[in-house]
């Protein structure tokens, strides 16, 4: 069963290129062509969503090496220490509305150091599933097309993150 799944995973990607040349040639689009225009537009995005990508990853860096991080997460960690909440859980709720990188590599660290098996990997496994890299998505998307008027996205995005840790702990918590 194991095997058979492997196996197709690793046609998937294949079989749908194939796919879309096969569409692409059946409604007459010239497809070698049309990627590479795609292609040709890629640079200028690239040059485009820069600045925003570097801005959101120097505040993080910062954010990490001021101690500010440290800060807040042992100030959410005395607040919320009642509920039985491990101090990992409590990064990893800091840390993946700013980064996806950050948070894999801290959820990394968090099995090594507690185990596969325990509730604060379960919990940051949940959480790595329920919740966005907010403020990296908002810089690429955002910034990808230019949108500046951005007065109610945040909040409701760290809003949505918020509500899917939540849920994400009480989830666990409910069935251990």
């Amino acid at each position: 069963m194991i095997e058979g799944v492997n196996y197709l995973s690793l046609l998937i990607i294949p079989l749908f290129i194939l796919f879309t040349i096969c569409y692409g040639t059946f409604k007459k689009v010239r497809v070698y062509d049309s990627f590479v225009a795609g292609a040709k537009e890629g640079p200028g995005i690239i040059l485009n969503i820069f600045p925003y990508l570097l801005t959101i990853f120097i505040v993080i860096k910062g954010f990490q090496a001021s101690g500010a991080f440290d800060a807040v997460r042992n100030g959410f960690y005395q607040l919320f220490s009642f509920a039985g909440i491990p101090i990992e859980v409590v990064s990893m709720a800091i840390i993946k509305p700013l980064s996806g990188s950050a948070s894999t590599a801290l959820f990394t660290d968090i099995v090594k150091t507690t185990g596969p098996n325990s509730v604060a990997t379960k919990m940051t496994a949940v959480i790595m599933g329920s919740a966005e890299t907010t403020f990296y998505v908002l810089a690429v998307y955002l910034g990808a097309v230019g949108i500046k008027k951005t007065k109610y996205l945040i909040p409701v995005c760290l809003t949505a993150d918020f509500i899917g840790i939540v849920v994400a702990v009480a989830v666990v918590k409910w069935l251990l």
